[in-house]
C-alpha cells in the first residue's frame, strides 16, 4: 500500500547537497534564457548546470555568455544528436562535477523557486533517492496566448505519498507515468534512469517502467512543462507515418504494461481496481487492463459489454500490427538483468 507522511520541517540547511542540473537545447534562445533565470532565482544556491547544446549554429551559447553565472556550463554537440538522444544523456548515471542530486530541465521548461529546496528536503526526510515532482502545464507554449494550467500532469495519476517499485509500475496502465522534468534523483539511486536509442516520448514509458526502488511522489506542481511537441519532434530518420508511428508506440507500451502487470506480483493485481494510490476511476483502470489484453473474465463484465469488446480489439490490433525493435528487446533484457542481479 502507498505510504501518506510529512512534508517534514521546512529550511534544511545548504551544506552540501550540490544539484547537478542537465539542460538539452535546440534552437529556442529566449526560452532558454528564462529556463536558466529560473535556475538562478532557486532557494537553493548549490547547483550547477550543463547546457547541451544541439544547435549546429550554438545559439545557446550567446544566452549563457549573457548570464554569466559560473555554475552555467554550456556544451555543443558534435555531431548533433537529436532530440531523444539528447534528452537521453542527461539522465546520464555519470557525476562530473561530484554531485549529491541531479534533475532534467530542458530548455523550453522552468522551474518554481523552491523546487531544489523541497525536493531535496523530501529525500533527507523520508529517505529516498528518487522523488517524481508533479509541474504545471503552459499552455500554448511560446504564444502570447501561453498560460499555466489550473492542476499538474500527475493530477489524474498519484497521489501524495512512497511507491514501492512494482505498485508505482502500474500507472502504465492508465497513463505514462514519469515526465522527465519532474524527476530528481540522488547519487545513490539504483533505477537506470537512461534508456537508450528510442523516440523521446517512449522514453518516459520506459524510464516509469526502470523505476526499481521506492518513489516520492510530490503532488505540490513546482516545475512546468511546456505544451509544444511538435517543436521538439525532430528525431533522425524516422520517415513514418503518424499512424505507424502511433501504432509502434503503443505496442511497445503495452509490452510495458503486460511486463509491469507480471511483476506486480498476485496481491498487486488482485488489489489493483481498488487500491487508492492512483486517482483513476475504477472504470478507467479496469479499460486499461482490456486495452492491455490482461482483463479477466470478472474485470470485463464491469465494462459495457461494447467497451469491453472495442477495447479488446483495439488491443489484440495493437499487439498483432505494432512492431518492436533491436533496441527496445535490447532495454527488456538490459532491465531484466539489471532485476535478476540486484
Amino acid at each position: 500500500m502507498i505510504s501518506i507522511g510529512s512534508d517534514g520541517a521546512r529550511g534544511v540547511e545548504q551544506n552540501g547537497g550540490r544539484v547537478h542540473v542537465r539542460t538539452p537545447a535546440y534552437r529556442r534562445p529566449a526560452a532558454l534564457q528564462r529556463c536558466l533565470k529560473s535556475l538562478i532565482a532557486q532557494s537553493w544556491p548549490n547547483w550547477i548546470c550543463d547546457v547541451f547544446d544541439d544547435d549546429p549554429d550554438e545559439s545557446g551559447r550567446a544566452v549563457c555568455d549573457m548570464l554569466d553565472d559560473p555554475r552555467i556550463r554550456y556544451t555543443a554537440n558534435a555531431p548533433r544528436m537529436f532530440a531523444s538522444a539528447n534528452i537521453d544523456q542527461c539522465f546520464s548515471a555519470t557525476n562530473p562535477h561530484g554531485a549529491d542530486y541531479f534533475c532534467v530541465v530542458e530548455d523550453d521548461n522552468y522551474l518554481l523557486p523552491a523546487f531544489m529546496e523541497r525536493n531535496i528536503e523530501l529525500c533527507r526526510t523520508h529517505g529516498v533517492d528518487l522523488l517524481l515532482r508533479n509541474q504545471f502545464v503552459e499552455i500554448a507554449s511560446g504564444t502570447a496566448q501561453a498560460r499555466l494550467s489550473d492542476g499538474g500532469v500527475l493530477d489524474a495519476q498519484l497521489t501524495e505519498g512512497v511507491y514501492e517499485p512494482d505498485l508505482f509500475r502500474l500507472v502504465l496502465l492508465t497513463g505514462i507515468g514519469v515526465s522527465n522534468g519532474g524527476l530528481f534523483w540522488s547519487r545513490n539511486t539504483k533505477s537506470a534512469l537512461e534508456i537508450g536509442p528510442c523516440t523521446a516520448t517512449s522514453q518516459e514509458y520506459m524510464r516509469t517502467f526502470s523505476v526499481t526502488e521506492p518513489v516520492w511522489v510530490a503532488m505540490e506542481p513546482l516545475a512546468v512543462w511546456a505544451e509544444n511537441g511538435e517543436a521538439t519532434t525532430r528525431d533522425a530518420g524516422d520517415k513514418a507515418s503518424y499512424l505507424r508511428r502511433e501504432l509502434d508506440l503503443k505496442h511497445r507500451t503495452q509490452r510495458l504494461q503486460r511486463q509491469a502487470w507480471r511483476l506486480a506480483g498476485p496481491e498487486r493485481r488482485r488489489d489493483y481496481l481498488a487500491v487508492t494510490a492512483f486517482p483513476a476511476s475504477r472504470q478507467d483502470r479496469a479499460k486499461g487492463l482490456a486495452k492491455a489484453l490482461l482483463a479477466g473474465p470478472a474485470t470485463l463484465s464491469a465494462l459495457p459489454f461494447k467497451d469491453a469488446l472495442n477495447l479488446t480489439l483495439r488491443g489484440l490490433a495493437i499487439r498483432t500490427l505494432g512492431r518492436s525493435d533491436p533496441s527496445f528487446e535490447a532495454f527488456l533484457t538490459d532491465r531484466g538483468r539489471r532485476r535478476e542481479t540486484a
